[in-house]
């Protein structure tokens, strides 16, 4: 994977913002689903996709909400919770009975650092939503994906990867103590491992996947279980309690945080390249010191790149069988 996660030298640089990277870029006729794009990020892409002429599609768990976060940003909001396979479905079978390609799937919707829960299944949170409710999804939507003869699928991963990789023998701390960093972290490595592993899957049939970074933004919600102290000491607010601002350390506004995600999604500069985990507009260098533990949240602002445990094609694999056990029973990927 080292000779993959090599920078392109994209003439992009971390203060660049997703209408930058969308300038001249054409997306008439091109069909694009953007998980939580009703916020945050998501909502950021999801607009920049369509001013670029794409026909964009947000699932969301509350529907009216999504719609009233979105007005002004013609996009069409449909019905959709990633922590509920059957709705899973339901989304997926009501698109692909319109015969839609799919161009573009960004997978943008998320949960961080939140206590201990567990989806019906028993799963936990952050790895059903942030990780089995995406792969689920992609799976589902395989058809769609094939028939735009040409699609990109992006996962929104974290330098937060760094706090753990997949624990398999134990990924929903049934015989761990529950730790919300451990379980986001693992999340956002199974993000990257996903990417690798569909990409692998996908490229020969014109599919390829990416993960990003999109950098420390403060105002997405994403934040919304941490408290002002934690924050404070993480280093991504002032004194009193304002956003600090600095691209040059991964502290970006909501536009150049989505620039990352838009990039992988739409930029001729990735044709023919797929598998690579981003960050600030570029493909990432792999974490020179490959630090095991210890890791803090504020050392996002401070240390760039990708573990390698990320991009472990055996752990990619690992993770895939994992992911098609832990589905409905008996279910397994459509994908390859």
């Amino acid at each position: 994977m080292s000779t993959l996660q090599q920078p392109l030298g994209s003439g992009f640089n971390a203060a660049s913002t997703a209408e930058d990277v969308i300038d001249g870029i054409d997306l008439t006729g091109k069909f694009a689903i953007v998980t939580g794009g009703y916020s945050g990020l998501g909502r950021e892409t999801a607009r920049v996709l369509r001013s670029a002429g794409a026909t964009v599609i947000v699932p969301a768990r509350d529907r009216e909400r999504a719609a009233r976060a979105l007005q002004g940003i013609d996009v069409e909001v449909e019905t959709m919770d990633l922590l509920d396979p059957a709705s899973i479905d339901a989304f997926a079978e009501r698109f692909l009975a319109t015969g839609r390609p799919l161009h573009m799937l960004v997978n943008s919707a998320g949960i961080m650092a939140c206590p201990l829960a567990r989806d019906a299944r028993g799963y936990e949170s952050q790895f059903a939503t942030n990780h089995l409710g995406h792969f689920q999804l992609v799976s589902r939507l395989w058809p769609a994906l094939l028939k735009a003869n040409g699609a990109r699928v992006v996962s929104v991963s974290s330098w937060g990867h760094h706090y753990s990789p997949v624990i398999f023998d134990d990924p929903n701390f049934e015989r761990r103590d529950y730790d919300r960093w451990a379980g986001y972290g693992q999340s956002k490595t199974a993000n990257i491992l996903f990417a690798l592993a569909l990409d692998h899957r996908g490229k020969s049939e014109g599919v390829r996947a990416f993960s990003v970074h999109p950098g420390s933004i403060v105002g997405t919600g994403l934040e919304k279980h941490l408290s002002t102290e934690e924050l404070r000491k993480a280093g991504v607010i002032d004194e009193n309690g304002k956003p600090i601002l600095d691209p040059s350390r991964n502290l970006k506004t909501i536009p150049q945080g989505a620039a990352t995600s838009v990039w992988c999604a739409t930029s001729p500069q990735l044709d023919g390249i797929g598998g690579v985990y981003c960050e600030n507009v570029d493909i990432a260098s792999l974490e020179p010191l490959d630090q095991k533990t210890g890791w803090k949240i504020g050392d996002a602002t401070r240390r760039s790149g990708v573990m390698s445990y990320a991009v472990d094609p055996d752990a990619a694999e690992r993770l895939w069988r994992l992911s098609e056990t832990l589905l409905l029973p008996g279910d397994k990927s459509a994908v390859g």
